[in-house]
């Protein structure tokens, strides 16, 4: 598998960005860097899929956005997370918990026969 597919991360977007404006505000390229670094490229994030997350993150009332300073006369943009993305945000990490959990059980791991995942002891 070369990475993780944009169907199957959909729904994480938002904890992903969330996360990373978490401590600092930054701007759509240094977080789609970070994502990609973080994840150690598996996954990389479509430059419409960041926005559109934006634009439904604002809209909720869990980013902001402001102008930001003019690099090589380019005016950019930066998002901040607000109070109500914190909230959001930890919301979002104890759904992920369950998810995690529920899904798990229908991981088949020690079956006869089935290839064992990587990282899985042999």
């Amino acid at each position: 598998m070369s990475g993780i597919s944009s169907d199957a991360i959909r729904g994480y977007n938002d904890i992903i960005i969330l996360y990373l404006l978490w401590d600092r505000e930054s701007y759509g390229y240094e977080i789609a860097k970070q994502i990609r670094e973080i994840s150690e490229e598996k996954y990389i994030i479509k430059e419409t899929t960041l926005y559109s997350s934006f634009t439904r993150l604002e809209k909720a009332g869990h980013i902001e956005s402001f102008p930001g300073v003019e690099t090589n006369g380019r005016k950019r943009t930066y998002y901040r997370i607000t109070e109500a993305g914190r909230d959001y945000y930890r919301s979002k990490c104890r759904e992920w918990d369950l998810i995690r959990e529920v899904v798990e059980r229908f991981i088949r791991r020690e079956e006869p026969g089935f290839p064992a995942l990587p990282g899985d002891s042999a």
